[in-house]
């Protein structure tokens, strides 16, 4: 469909998903043009598709695009194809969390490492069809088993300490799979996701939900930090175990501190353009406009790019979306939650064309 259709496109900034677009260009041009971007998702193409508007955002971004040659970019290179339905549209940022290298009475929880024990593969590689899936678990009497819950890994020190923090913000650390972190003598650095034990996730929200100790309304991350903190660990150490999934790190050292973390595909996400995605679903960098109601902009229209995934991200049309770090960026994804966001994917023109004939 043209973009004379796309509702909101002509007050959409461009130019932070250009930059976006042009950090997962970066991974896509490494990759064989033959290669599908996606093996389970047929709409995304090969890398080959995707070679020749790589190139062009790659020459307009080194000339310094502003917005309207942004915009201007998308339309020449892109068709819109309405993705049917709407969906969840949540948000995550990365939080800057105050650590200690030694435990103490207040810092005492650990953000750990992978530990050695821990397996992951690829179903694929064994059953046709299944290919991108993943199993996670550990070998025990010569059987791949699942791997220890959350209140295992805590109470058997499974992983090696990389820092430790406050319980409430390493719990929640564990919930956006990456942050920065800040030492007492002033140093820094940033802890980005490496691997999850493959138990489900629990939203410790929905269960404050259900028992009706919050409302439907009223369950945003502030609102359950505030009833953690007025309640002290009695309480919020059970709770954490209800959510047996557990998120183990990679530390990392943050030298550039105006770009984002690492997501999926291993481009850097940029604040307001970059989106996690159900990879059952989607490929990496392929750009969507979003029409969504955001705390404070209830008619937001934003252009995106699929750079990242998340434990909690099912389905076609469920989206997350990275608002950056710190606490600004913080409070305003804990308050991100529309649950009828409709999706404009843009693809390549020639693919485009392909899928209609």
């Amino acid at each position: 469909m043209p973009f004379s259709r796309v509702e909101g496109w002509r007050d959409v900034d461009a130019q932070a998903a250009l930059t976006a677009f042009v950090r997962s260009c970066e991974r896509i041009e490494q990759r064989p043009a033959h290669e599908p971007m996606n093996p389970r998702v047929r709409y995304a193409g090969t890398a080959g598709d995707w070679r020749e508007v790589c190139l062009q955002a790659a020459l307009l971004s080194g000339m310094g695009a502003g917005p309207d040659n942004a915009r201007s970019f998308f339309e020449r290179n892109f068709t819109p194809v309405e993705l049917e339905g709407a969906g969840r549209l949540t948000g995550y940022y990365e939080p800057v969390v105050e650590v200690s290298a030694s435990p103490t009475p207040e810092f005492s929880m650990a953000i750990r490492g992978l530990p050695g024990d821990l397996l992951t593969g690829d179903l694929g590689q064994f059953i046709a069809g299944l290919e991108g899936q993943r199993v996670v678990g550990r070998a025990a009497d010569r059987q791949f088993v699942p791997y220890q819950s959350r209140a295992e890994i805590e109470a058997q020190n499974l992983g090696v300490p990389l820092a430790w923090g406050r319980p409430i913000d390493v719990f929640f650390l564990q919930i956006q799979g990456s942050g920065r972190l800040y030492y007492p003598d002033g140093s820094e650095a940033r802890v980005r996701f490496a691997a999850h034990n493959g138990r489900p996730y629990v939203s410790i929200g929905r269960i404050l939900i259900d028992r009706g100790e919050l409302s439907e309304h009223n369950a945003s991350k502030q609102d359950i930090e505030n009833w953690l903190r007025l309640r002290g660990p009695q309480s919020w150490r059970p709770l954490f175990d209800e959510n047996p999934r557990y998120v183990f790190f990679t530390l990392d050292s943050l030298d550039d501190h105006t770009e984002g973390p690492i997501g999926a595909q291993g481009a850097p996400l940029t604040p307001m353009a970059s989106l996690a995605v159900d990879a059952a679903h989607h490929a990496w960098g392929v750009p969507v406009v979003l029409n969504a109601r955001l705390h404070g902009a209830p008619d937001w229209t934003g252009l995106v790019i699929t750079q990242d995934a998340g434990g909690a991200i099912q389905g076609a049309a469920r989206g997350d979306l990275f608002f950056g770090w710190g606490y600004e960026a913080g409070e305003r994804a804990g308050r991100q939650n529309d649950p009828a966001a409709r999706w404009t994917l843009l693809l390549p023109n020639e693919l485009a064309a392909r899928q209609v004939r």
